[in-house]
């Protein structure tokens, strides 16, 4: 979680993923969208920012022969450049897609570690013309053989993971994906980043952003979490019950 200078405009601070540790130093990727991004670009060398984590959990890394597929979507996919560092002795295969080439990003430092990303965007200035999920698709149709010598790990947009979850079942994958949610405290308490899970709700900021991929339930109704999670939110909920009914 990261806020850019002391005002409290904006007032909360913003979730970002490591993009890469160089040397004793990190660095964070990110898209100017919004406000604190507008002002991160403007930052200069030794100015100072206030950063809380590391945070959640990370990708787990797997043992034994099985090869990596990796698969970004967006900004997203700065998320796994750590990864595809650590287990570039793996041989991953990284799958980038975006909606135009503009959004592509560190294809130059990905070949600089020997990994040749595939590449798409949904306009086709850049690649293959279409979703970055058809062109896994395809891949792992003609590479049906080898199904099980491939774990996927993802990050990107909720359409784009809802249909990886979908090619997993599928193809009988096994992976690993990262949420991206929007988070107010990054530590548990605001329940803001809560998902549905085929385990119960889950904080998408404590218990993850990591999930395996077949744990996601795509389909719930975040207008229901109130009545389930949370001992906090469910009290809160019947106090106000309890107050109605007084009334």
């Amino acid at each position: 979680m990261l806020s850019a200078d002391n005002s409290l405009d904006p007032l909360l601070k913003r979730p970002f993923s490591l993009f890469r540790w160089l040397n004793k130093d990190i660095q964070i990727l990110y898209r100017v969208v919004g406000k604190l991004t507008n002002i991160l670009k403007d930052k200069k060398s030794d100015d100072i920012l206030e950063i809380i984590g590391p945070l959640g959990n990370g990708f787990p890394v797997i043992k034994g022969k099985a090869r990596p597929i990796l698969i970004g979507g967006g900004i997203g996919s700065a998320a796994l450049f750590s990864l595809a560092e650590t287990i570039k002795h793996k041989k991953p295969i990284f799958f980038i897609g975006a909606k135009t080439k503009k959004e592509i990003l560190y294809t130059y430092a990905l070949k600089s570690i020997g990994i040749n990303p595939i590449i798409s965007t949904d306009d086709g200035t850049l690649g293959h013309k279409g979703f970055i999920t058809d062109m896994l698709k395809v891949f792992l149709t003609h590479h049906a053989s080898r199904i099980t010598h491939y774990c996927l790990y993802a990050c990107g947009p909720r359409p784009m993971l809802k249909e990886l979850t979908l090619l997993s079942e599928k193809f009988n994958l096994k992976g690993y994906i990262a949420l991206e949610e929007n988070m107010a405290c990054g530590v548990g308490a605001c329940l803001s980043c809560v998902v549905n899970t085929k385990n119960g709700f889950k904080r998408v900021c404590k218990e993850g952003p990591v999930f395996p991929i077949e744990e996601i339930k795509w389909d719930a109704d975040f207008a229901d979490y109130a009545d389930v999670i949370p001992t906090k939110v469910g009290i809160q909920k019947k106090r106000l019950d309890s107050a109605s009914s007084a009334e």
